[in-house]
């Protein structure tokens, strides 16, 4: 049997602020992103099986990237920890707003790098992650493929 690719889309809202940047996005701004999330397997053949010929279910994908990702990450705000943004985390939480403090500066690169690793940790044994598609703007995306990482 082939493998196939299948492609599951979720948008979220999500703050940042990019802490030494020379341009504009050193201020607090927020983006509508939206990401593709392409896993790949072969289709089930055991025709005793509920889910036959699926690669996997995509109420299934959509539950791992869900509470992984989405959930975490919609309308919050993203600052690297090790930036002096922490005073202002530590105002916004002690205020009641949801706030991640990353290990890394939160770019589209960095972020689709960390979504990478949280969404491959939960994947079934027989299915992989192909690639992560994270758009920031209209014109403006980070892509992760496995086979640019092994």
């Amino acid at each position: 049997m082939s493998k196939i690719r299948i492609t599951k889309q979720f948008n979220f809202e999500t703050g940042h602020a990019l802490y030494g940047y020379d341009g504009k996005c050193r201020n607090v701004h927020g983006h509508s992103y939206k990401l593709s999330v392409t896993v790949i397997g072969r289709p089930i053949t055991d025709t005793s099986h509920v889910k036959l010929g699926m690669v996997i279910d995509f109420g299934d994908l959509k539950k791992i990237v869900k509470e992984e990702i989405v959930d975490q990450f919609d309308h919050a705000t993203v600052f690297n920890k090790n930036t002096p943004h922490v005073d202002l985390a530590k105002e916004l939480t002690d205020r009641g707003h949801n706030v991640i403090l990353a290990d890394y500066q939160p770019t589209s690169e960095n972020m689709v790098i960390d979504f990478s690793k949280k969404i491959r940790a939960r994947l079934p044994e027989n299915i992989s992650l192909h690639s992560l598609r994270l758009q920031e703007t209209d014109t403006s995306f980070a892509e992760w493929y496995a086979s640019d990482n092994q």
